[in-house]
């Protein structure tokens, strides 16, 4: 299939690379003076990984549009709206749109299919959603793992998981639109929390952030109108791995040189989705303590430590 990756950040030239080595014709496009762009353009590799010759590198947004039958976009969450803006004005008839990108739309509340869906016209142009575990440093030293595509459309999930499944990622066909998109986007923000405990040296508390943040997220899922036992699937607990314990997690990085006075340079998706659940929170009248502290620290200021104390202090409750 002719697929063309919008962003060849981290997970964007990971997933071109993957689909070139699944058969498909790729094509690799990003911003002509975006510096991920222009080394990937002049050297074919980054940090990650290296592309072969099979893959075109492009900044031509119209021409890698036009010769698609899948757009995947994978780029900032919260950039996705203006960037909508621009793909939207060729015609996208026909084509499918993957999101592979995790995130809420801190404005607005909006899952990502919801901003997309603003653009576009699902019946002439369906959208799914590409969720799930692994890091690019895994993928491309041919270890596996398990990823979820999500779609309203039956047909469109369906010839997505047959066509872009592998021996290195065992596609699943996701049935909870909305709680694959909820799940994925709210593990990075458990994995901030992870990350902190690094910081703090209070590994020990991770098996009950594990444990009570999936009933959190489980909470608001089953109130936006998903199944809650999504949040115990391939789109939340099961990316905890790679999210709450991996050095290679941007998300628990971030976390613990937060707690350390340290900066962390690279995108941190978590940080803005906290935000986005604090109004989703309260939106659906869904209790959700890990992200209301989580939130009162990144914007707040309140220490780390004096957040945990008052988690501790909560009244006592039935585990389930």
């Amino acid at each position: 299939m002719k697929i063309s990756v919008l962003g060849c950040g981290r997970w964007g030239s990971c997933i071109a690379w993957y689909l070139d080595k699944t058969g498909h014709e790729v094509l690799s496009c990003g911003l002509a003076d975006a510096p991920e762009f222009i080394e990937l353009k002049t050297t074919r590799h980054n940090d990650y990984l290296s592309f072969p010759q099979s893959i075109e590198i492009s900044s031509d947004l119209g021409f890698a549009i036009q010769r698609a039958e899948i757009i995947v976009i994978s780029i900032s969450a919260q950039h996705l709206r203006e960037y909508m803006a621009d793909i939207s004005k060729y015609n996208l008839d026909g084509k499918v749109i993957v999101l592979c990108m995790k995130g809420v739309e801190e404005s607005t509340g909006l899952r990502l299919s919801e901003v997309v869906g603003s653009f576009v016209d699902e019946e002439k142009t369906p959208i799914a959603v590409w969720v799930g575990p692994g890091h690019p440093q895994d993928f491309v030293r041919g270890i596996p793992n398990c990823m979820v595509i999500d779609s309203k459309n039956e047909e469109v999930k369906k010839m997505l998981v047959k066509n872009l499944s592998s021996s290195l990622i065992r596609m699943y066909i996701g049935n909870d639109f909305i709680g694959s998109e909820i799940g994925a986007a709210a593990k990075n923000v458990i994995g901030i929390v992870a990350g902190m405990l690094d910081g703090m040296n209070y590994q020990s508390l991770k098996g009950a952030l594990m444990a009570r943040g999936t009933r959190e997220i489980a909470r608001l899922i089953e109130a936006m109108g998903g199944n809650p036992l999504s949040a115990y699937g391939l789109c939340h607990l099961g990316d905890y791995e790679a999210t709450l314990f991996s050095k290679w997690s941007h998300n628990r990085m971030y976390g613990e040189k937060y707690v350390r006075g340290d900066k962390f340079e690279k995108l941190a998706e978590g940080v803005m989705t906290t935000k986005a659940l604090k109004k989703l929170s309260a939106k659906y009248n869904v209790d959700m303590p890990i992200v209301s502290a989580l939130y009162d620290v990144l914007f707040e200021e309140k220490p780390f430590e004096k957040a945990i104390e008052e988690l501790f202090d909560r009244s006592v409750k039935q585990e389930f």
